[in-house]
């Protein structure tokens, strides 16, 4: 009986070569990218010397700066609260048709998927310039923004979960008679429930911290104090915008984590 004496290797020649070249290019568009910039070197002496200056600045915090934030604090999460569920509103009949064990043709499929492209392509920030045009300054564009970046995430994830639903369930509430709408509350909701909350909660959780910044553009929330602050080189009661953002932002990854346990 032969024996085979050749030693194991993780991984043979080819791959060996293959993870070289992928690595020489990756290091070659790092080096091209940093030269075509012209970014050179930064001076490390200076960079502690004006972060010390710049966090001497805005220390202490203006606590009496606390009450002007409150207002808009709230604004900020009515901003968010409204934008996710514009945006969980609209991502079922997305999900629905870009799901390819739900979709009515090919035509409705594409549609469905050029739909959570475009808003995923688009940042937050970018759809708040152009809602803040169409309805002027204010919670609204922030809200309709929020809502319209947040519809890819949940109409793409929420449709994969779509086409993992075991759809026998779907087929004999059909075979009762049972409409569309029927369908839909009964065999395909059920499935996706766990996901459809999970999602929801975890897509507040990201909108909270992007609504903290659209007031940068005129959308309403904290960011138009925090703007005024940073123009006004009120760095104390920037410091105090910073901190009850970071305060909103743990509260809201905090109940983001308790209520996705729940659903588990």
């Amino acid at each position: 009986m032969a024996i085979d004496d050749r030693a194991w290797d993780r991984f043979d020649q080819r791959r060996r070569l293959g993870r070289f070249i992928g690595l020489l290019l990756t290091t070659v568009v790092v080096i091209g990218s940093w030269e075509y910039m012209e970014i050179g070197f930064v001076n490390a002496e200076t960079i502690p010397r004006e972060i010390a200056d710049l966090l001497t600045r805005m220390y202490p915090p203006d606590v009496g700066y606390t009450p002007t934030i409150i207002s808009p604090l709230i604004e900020t999460i009515h901003i968010a609260a409204l934008g996710t569920t514009g945006a969980l509103i609209l991502s079922i009949p997305v999900a629905l048709i870009a799901a390819e064990n739900t979709t009515i043709n090919r035509f409705t499929f594409w549609l469905g998927k050029v739909i959570v492209t475009v808003s995923r392509s688009v940042n937050t920030i970018i759809w708040a310039l152009i809602f803040v045009v169409a309805f002027g300054a204010g919670p609204l564009a922030g809200a309709v923004a929020i809502a319209f970046r947040s519809v890819g995430f949940l109409g793409k994830l929420l449709g994969e979960e779509i086409e993992e639903i075991d759809f026998g369930q779907v087929k004999a509430i059909r075979a009762t008679g049972a409409s569309p709408a029927q369908v839909l509350l009964y065999g395909i909701l059920p499935q996706i429930k766990p996901a459809l909350i999970g999602l929801s909660v975890y897509r507040w959780d990201i909108n909270i911290r992007d609504s903290t910044v659209l007031g940068f553009v005129g959308a309403g929330g904290i960011g138009v104090q925090l703007f005024r602050a940073v123009n006004a080189f009120a760095w104390q009661s920037v410091s105090t915008v910073l901190l009850v953002i970071l305060l909103i932002v743990i509260g809201s990854e905090v109940i983001s984590a308790y209520t996705r346990g729940l659903v588990r």
